[in-house]
Formats: C-alpha cells, sequence, structure tokens
C-alpha cells in the first residue's frame, strides 16, 4: 500500500486527538443536519418512502454523532479514586448505544415499508425531485466516509471508524434508493418501498455488528492471536525471565491492558525480581503502544498451581520458630532468608563472620543441624552463610 492509503498514526497520548474527534464529528453533524431535513422534506413532496427512510437513517447519524461527542469529551478524563483504570469505556459503551439506534431505525424502516407493500394500488408515484435529492446525498455521505476514515484511522479509533463506515452504509443506503426511485419512475410502484426495506436490513446490520464488537470488548475479550503472540514473544525475550507460563490480555477503547505471569530464578533477590518486573512492563509498553498498562506477576516456578500450595505452608514466624531449636549452639543470625520451592522450604541463615573463630563449635553445630533436619517436617534444607561485607575503600 502507499503512504496515501496508511495516513500518519497519532499517538494515543497526543492532546490533539481530542480537537480532531470534535472538528470531524462536528463537520458530520453538520452534513447530516442538512440532508436530514432535505430527505425528509423531498421525500414528503415526492412522495418517496425510501428517500424518507434514508432521511430517518440520516437522523440516526446525527443521534450518534452527539454520542461520538459526549464519548469523546468524557473519554479523555484521567483515571481517577473511582475509575482507576480510567474513562476510555464510555467511548466502547458509546460505540454499543450507536449500534442499538442504528438496529432499532433499521427495524421500523422494514416495518413501515412492509405496511406500505401490503397496499400497492394506493401508492402513489415518486417525482424527480427524490431522484435528485438522492443522488446529492449520495455524494455528501460517501465524502464524510473518506474523511471520517482517514481521520479515524489516523487516530486508531474505533468509535470514529465505526461512525465512518456508518456513513458508508449511509452512502450505500442512498444508492439503493435511487435504483428504488428510479424504478417506481420507470413503473414498477412496489421499487420504491422494496429500496426501504432493503435499507432498514443494512441499517439493522451495521447496527448489530458495531453492538456486537462493543459487547465483546465490555466482556474483556482479549485481543488477536497475533498480537499476544507478539506480547508473548517481547516478554520472554526479557534478560532474567526464564519462563511464561500465563499471559491475559483486554481492550480498553482503543488501548490494551496485560497481565504476565513470569517466572525467575527462584534464588534471587526480591529487588532483582521487582527489576526483572519493571523491565518486563518497559519492554511491552515501549514495543507495543497501543497497550496503556502491564502488571507482571513474579513467580519462581513453572507450576501454575505453586501460588495454591504455597498458601498452605506456614508463615515466616513459625519457621524461625522451628529453626530455633536448630541454631541453639549458634550466635543469633544476621538474617534469615526462607525459600518457598514447590511443595517444600529451604532456608539460608546468615551468621556473624566472627563465628568462624571457634571452628570447634561450628563444626559441631553443623553435624548437629544436619542431624535435627531429618526429624524437622518444615525445613527440608538449610544453608550457613558466615557474612562479612565489603565496602568501597574511602579515598581510593
Amino acid at each position: 500500500m502507499t503512504a496515501r492509503n496508511n495516513p500518519p498514526e497519532i499517538s494515543f497520548d497526543d492532546p490533539a486527538r481530542h480537537g480532531m474527534t470534535q472538528r470531524v464529528t462536528w463537520i458530520s453533524v453538520v452534513v447530516n443536519i442538512f440532508l436530514t431535513a432535505a430527505q425528509v422534506i423531498a421525500g414528503i413532496i415526492a412522495h418517496s418512502q425510501g428517500l424518507i427512510a434514508d432521511g430517518l437513517h440520516s437522523l440516526s447519524d446525527l443521534v450518534c454523532d452527539f454520542l461520538v461527542l459526549f464519548a469523546a469529551h468524557h473519554s479523555k478524563d484521567p483515571a481517577d479514586e473511582s475509575h482507576p483504570y480510567g474513562h476510555a469505556r464510555i467511548e466502547t459503551t458509546a460505540s454499543f448505544a450507536l449500534g442499538a439506534i442504528l438496529a432499532v431505525t433499521g427495524a421500523g424502516i422494514i416495518w413501515s415499508a412492509g405496511v406500505k407493500l401490503q397496499d400497492l394500488d394506493n401508492l402513489p408515484p415518486v417525482a424527480p425531485l427524490a431522484l435528485w435529492t438522492a443522488g446529492l446525498a449520495l455524494l455528501a455521505k460517501e465524502g464524510l466516509f473518506r474523511y471520517m476514515l482517514h481521520v479515524g484511522e489516523k487516530l486508531r479509533s474505533p468509535m470514529l471508524i465505526a461512525n465512518a463506515w456508518h456513513a458508508r452504509s449511509d452512502a450505500a443506503s442512498s444508492l439503493v434508493v435511487a435504483v428504488g426511485i428510479v424504478g417506481n419512475m420507470m413503473g414498477y410502484t412496489f421499487a420504491d418501498s422494496v429500496a426501504a426495506v432493503i435499507v432498514g436490513f443494512m441499517i439493522v446490520r451495521m447496527g448489530a455488528v458495531f453492538a456486537w464488537e462493543a459487547v465483546q470488548e465490555l466482556i474483556d475479550t482479549g485481543l488477536s492471536i497475533e498480537e499476544v503472540d507478539s506480547i508473548r514473544q517481547v516478554i520472554i525475550d526479557t534478560p532474567g525471565v526464564a519462563s511464561l507460563h500465563e499471559l491475559r490480555t483486554r481492550r480498553m477503547a482503543h488501548r490494551s491492558l496485560v497481565d504476565a505471569h513470569v517466572c525467575v530464578d527462584p534464588r534471587i533477590s526480591v529487588s532483582e525480581g521487582h527489576h526483572i518486573a519493571e523491565l518486563t512492563r518497559k519492554r511491552v509498553l515501549d514495543s507495543h503502544e497501543s497497550v496503556s498498562d502491564v502488571l507482571v506477576h513474579v513467580d519462581v516456578e513453572d507450576d501454575p498451581e505453586h501460588d495454591v500450595k504455597s498458601q498452605g505452608m506456614p508463615a515466616r514466624e513459625e519457621l524461625t520458630q522451628a529453626l530455633a531449636p536448630l541454631l541453639a549452639g549458634l550466635p543469633e543470625p544476621q538474617r534469615i532468608i526462607l525459600h518457598y520451592l514447590d511443595d517444600r522450604i529451604e532456608a539460608e541463615v546468615h551468621l556473624p563472620r566472627e563465628t568462624l573463630e571457634n571452628a570447634t563449635a561450628v563444626s559441631r553445630a553443623e553435624r548437629e543441624i544436619g542431624r535435627q533436619l531429618t526429624r524437622n517436617p518444615l525445613v527440608s534444607a538449610l544453608s550457613i552463610n558466615y557474612r562479612q561485607r565489603v565496602f568501597p575503600a574511602k579515598g581510593s
């Protein structure tokens, strides 16, 4: 494709987004006010039910335009206490309402045209004014579609793109109406009403599609397989990530949210694990602009049931009490580090370096610890470290 078919995209955080959305929607409002008045008035004067139906379609566009303006105004609001994830789904709700309005409008047109088709003998002929008005509406709606689609793709806004295709469906309906009017003028009196029925079905279908897509987002349907695979690869390639065993995604209007469970070396420090999680988050955000946030959960084992197993293991206080008899012959530990691995617990005990001055006592204590571990149901292994902290030399 050429650059002409792919307009440069605007960043999701660009403050100009709101202004562009407002401008294109107000242009649509003006066009639809003019078309609604022209089609309904001309339809009544020229006795064209199809043109009146198309005018009602334009009226539904006008209602949808105001929904877009409302959603665009409120969806840009930042996150607050009541809406910690922001207000982007106001846009999704507006898309659902837009679809519902279209479906109801289309059903009403179908019903009205069906009633008229039951009394063909009393249908008056359509005047040429209706054909000229339908042609004007066709040109206006096609131009509006191309302009709105260009801006919607530039902003990557599902709401604007949906409204653009709504305008394209209007252009198609105006074409159908024009054909029906020509048929009526040629003596096929039913053609105008048949055109109204076709327009009604087109409107219902378009409304159902928009509403269904909005529902999919509201029930937290995940991203496409291609998008998920791309995010997965970025996470797996992050230094320090051993594996990834859970990845969840969901849409939030034109953005998306990601939850990931990554596995790291179980013996690294908490701070290093946090650093790996933050690095993972940054890499996903940098490589996928549509992702607004990433929540990374750090696991030590690639086992979905690990969290459930660890919940049944004893807490630190109980374990330190269980270790006290084992360390009775040694100085008070400076630090005790616990490792919850699968269905076992391992402990690291850090003693001051001065403990090594009494080598005999240390050797005796280590043998006693090894003997008592065979009878300890809570701790499967224990390592003793004799600490000496080294600081940078002053003045070097």
